[in-house]
């Protein structure tokens, strides 16, 4: 195997599997900063758990350069504990309760405790109950233990995960939970370790961001800090599946996705367009007429306003716990990054107004 191709493959499973639901990425923030020490001059943190890597340019440059990834998950919280021992949850971010039952979860107490999500057995429903959807306040989660013991460890408040380890398909697929957005990650990490080859002028600052998936905070406020000159997220986009009856046009393993729209630059789009075509990179189109759902909705408007891009991974099964990409679209979005970087204008002319 390719070992650029592997070692991506190996850092998303890594960071894939640790718990960072939004507001609570205190895991997954010290595998991402351990991660970017490798290929980045100075890796720090913030207020609100923002990961930043800074690789600096060769010039001395005023100009500065965000990419910027979500690291934080969707997830569960508890909300009550009942006098039988089962712990009733609600969600944090967009979860879609049709595939949370009979899926294997942690609990986040005083230690990391395993469950299962349940509810009445399908041989107590009546025959109308059994032809619908079990909803998320009909479910519960059981985790082997009496009341009292649960009190010790379990309270309310307590986050918690779907259990799930990446899982390998054929023709370089992957499958697990929250690829969403820890995909982005992996490439800006790719594109660290591109720059580390390539001459660019102006510093990078790549940024793992939190709680995109309840507001898109960790960008606000980091955008906010760094006032970039400009800026590129890389987030997922949906990719075709058997149900979208041709809704979506975007495939896997056909390269990234490179938005345009209302919320990217028009300058940046031609750029990113341009690198990829000079560099054989594999990419595809993707018009975004509206609010695009990612960290570049917000950084766009941020202080003065902030020239944006949008990179997106093509993503299968978004927001469950079997999202599955191409590992070499992700290689690629990191690969497209930074030969755009290195070949940006000193000036940054045509990207810094409209």
């Amino acid at each position: 195997m390719n070992p650029q191709l592997k070692d991506a493959r190996d850092f998303l499973s890594l960071i894939s599997i640790a718990s960072g639901v939004s507001g609570y990425e205190f895991s997954i923030a010290s595998l991402v900063r351990e991660g970017f020490k490798e290929f980045s001059d100075e890796v720090l943190g913030d207020k609100i758990g923002n990961v930043y890597a800074l690789k600096r340019g060769i010039k001395e440059s005023n100009k500065k350069i965000m990419l910027a990834a979500h690291m934080d998950e969707i997830g569960l919280i508890v909300k009550k504990i009942d006098s039988r021992g089962f712990l009733q949850f609600t969600s944090i971010g967009g979860i879609d309760q049709r595939t949370l039952l009979s899926q294997e979860v942690l609990v986040h107490g005083n230690r990391a405790i395993p469950g299962i999500i349940a509810s009445l057995s399908p041989h107590l429903f009546d025959k109308m109950e059994s032809s619908q959807a079990v909803k998320m306040d009909e479910m519960v989660i059981d985790v082997g233990m009496p009341l009292a013991k649960i009190q010790e460890v379990i309270q309310v408040g307590d986050i918690i995960t779907i259990k799930r380890q990446t899982y390998p398909l054929l023709n370089n697929l992957i499958a697990g939970k929250s690829l969403d957005d820890r995909a982005g990650v992996v490439a800006m990490k790719v594109c660290l370790e591109e720059l580390s080859r390539l001459k660019h002028s102006h510093d990078v600052v790549a940024v793992a961001t939190t709680q995109e998936e309840v507001g898109a905070r960790g960008a606000i406020t980091s955008a906010y800090a760094l006032n970039p000159d400009l800026a590129v997220i890389i987030d997922v986009t949906h990719a075709c599946t058997p149900d979208l009856k041709g809704q979506v046009t975007i495939d896997l393993g056909k390269g990234p996705a490179v938005a345009l729209g209302p919320n990217i630059h028009p300058g940046i789009y031609g750029h990113l367009v341009d690198s990829a075509h000079f560099h054989r990179v594999p990419i595809q189109i993707e018009p975004i007429p509206g609010h695009s759902g990612t960290d570049a909705w917000p950084i766009q408007v941020t202080q003065a306003g902030i020239p944006t891009g949008l990179i997106s991974i093509p993503l299968r099964y978004m927001h469950t716990s079997v999202e599955t990409l191409n590992i070499q679209d992700v290689i690629n979005s990191g690969k497209l990054l930074a030969y755009s970087i290195a070949s940006l204008p000193d000036d940054l002319e045509g990207m810094l107004c409209y």
